[in-house]
């Protein structure tokens, strides 16, 4: 495929970091180099990291998308282009994964570790065909190796351990890194 228009990439984040901040920085140029790598740009719709995603995302001429639930208020940040109002936090979890091709996981709270525990649970049970989970930085280290580690009890991920990658999810240095990392596997799926 030599675009990927039409390819989308969900972004879970936490909704606190704020301009300035360097979360929200690095949310923002997540939001760039996908734009600028013709993605479109998948989130929450709302503040913080998903406010700074969608941000990048535009600046660089991309698209935007947000998933609101009515449970929370369906009022978006001034980056999202396209709304989608679901009536539950279940349904826009869902919701989120359906529309992306892959996935990139910023620093965040539970509302984050739900959304990674989840997309990586329907993969592992095979309720959903195996899509790039790219994790940005380090913060999930910890919480990536043990559960790998489970998985590999359960005889379902590589013995290697999660130095850079395991079955489902990448380590990703910086924005870059994590888009070169979604080209070549959303190119040899």
């Amino acid at each position: 495929m030599n675009s990927h228009q039409h390819r989308c990439i969900t972004v879970f984040g936490s909704a606190r970091p704020v301009n300035g901040d360097a979360e929200y920085e690095q949310a923002r140029s997540v939001g760039t180099t996908l734009g600028a790598a013709q993605y479109d740009v998948c989130n929450g719709g709302y503040g913080g990291t998903m406010e700074a995603s969608a941000r990048g995302a535009k600046e660089a001429g991309g698209k935007t998308i947000g998933v609101v639930a009515e449970f929370f208020g369906t009022r978006t940040n001034r980056w999202i282009d396209n709304v989608i109002v679901v009536p539950s936090l279940v349904e826009r979890l869902m919701k989120l994964v359906e529309l992306g091709d892959g996935y990139i996981v910023l620093k965040g709270g539970t509302g984050t570790l739900l959304e990674l525990a989840a997309v990586w649970e329907l993969m592992n049970k095979n309720v959903m065909k195996e899509k790039p989970i790219i994790v940005l930085g380090n913060f999930w280290n910890d919480v990536v190796g043990t559960l790998n580690s489970e998985l590999l009890f359960e005889g379902k991920s590589s013995p290697k351990g999660f130095s850079t990658c395991t079955k489902f999810v990448s380590l990703a240095a910086d924005p870059e890194e994590a888009v070169r990392l979604l080209n070549e596997k959303l190119r040899n799926p």
